[in-house]
């Protein structure tokens, strides 16, 4: 379940309904719309913005930007967002989804090293040639959203919006694959060795030898890249895996436990509750 949104202009919808479901989505939002600039914006769930038409200068996490559609903005969740300004003209869509849509969106597109470097990037340019495509994705998820009586609406909105990724998106973010250097290029590295070698190395000392830098410089760099320190990344690869196995096998606690090389099943069950908030058995029957 999405976390609480703090926000500070008013929307067509009530707070209630949003922080009640995985995602919640906007279309054709506009200047009009936002009548208070003063208050920073705190969103606790991630949040995708396309901004469509106009210019917008915001600080975000005290770096200052200016942002010049048609352009995506990525806000993590904790990030603080100041609006500055945001001309008259300006219009733009938005995605808010909890973790556990964010975390299904992460086991479908994992294998996808561009969707990797793409989740580091705040704000990204789009090409004329591809605004129709956005302005048509969001009209379309937009329709998933409100269609009440479809019981696959969740499950729908992760397919179309890996699928859009894979099929659209991404040429967005190629440039990246090609100029990427120093700390891109030792996070994209990082990264590969934790998808082949999560299951049995969980220590980060392991990692930063293959890759000839001290502990530290890999924490440091991947956290500056990423948002999110090496060890996370780590244990994100672990629980994703976890929650599949959980739901998606027969097999039992102590089968799952050895699948991830852990040294009990007791262990495992902490590990598992420190990061989810619950055990193993309460998230296979959640």
């Amino acid at each position: 379940m999405a976390s609480e949104l703090i926000y500070n202009f008013e929307i067509t919808d009530k707070i209630s309904n949003i922080i009640s479901k995985d995602f919640w989505v906007m279309n054709g939002f506009n200047a009009f719309m936002m009548p208070s600039l003063k208050d920073p914006i705190k969103f606790t769930s991630n949040v995708s913005i396309f901004l469509n038409k106009g210019v917008i200068e915001v600080d975000l996490d005290l770096q200052n930007l200016k942002i010049t559609s048609p352009a995506v903005i990525n806000i993590k969740g904790g990030q603080i967002l100041q609006i500055n300004k945001f001309s008259k003209d300006s219009v733009c869509s938005f995605i808010v989804m909890s973790k556990r849509f964010t975390d299904n969106l992460f086991l479908l597109l994992q294998d996808c090293r561009l969707f990797v470097s793409a989740s580091r990037k705040s704000i990204i340019n789009i090409p004329d040639d591809l605004v129709s495509h956005f302005n048509n994705f969001y009209e379309h998820i937009y329709f998933i959203m409100n269609d009440k009586d479809n019981p696959y609406s969740y499950q729908a909105m992760v397919m179309a919006i890996s699928s859009f990724f894979l099929e659209i998106a991404y040429r967005c973010y190629e440039p990246f694959r090609i100029t990427s250097e120093g700390g891109n290029r030792i996070v994209d590295q990082f990264i590969e060795m934790v998808q082949q070698h999560f299951k049995t190395q969980r220590f980060l000392n392991y990692y930063a030898q293959r890759l000839e830098i001290s502990p530290k410089h890999l924490s440091r760099t991947v956290k500056k890249e990423t948002g999110f320190t090496a060890v996370e990344w780590i244990e994100r690869y672990v629980i994703l895996e976890a929650k599949v196995l959980l739901k998606s096998t027969n097999k039992n606690i102590q089968q799952i436990s050895d699948e991830l090389n852990f040294p009990s099943q007791s262990f495992f069950g902490k590990y598992f509750k420190k990061n989810v908030g619950m055990t193993p058995v309460q998230f296979r029957n959640n």
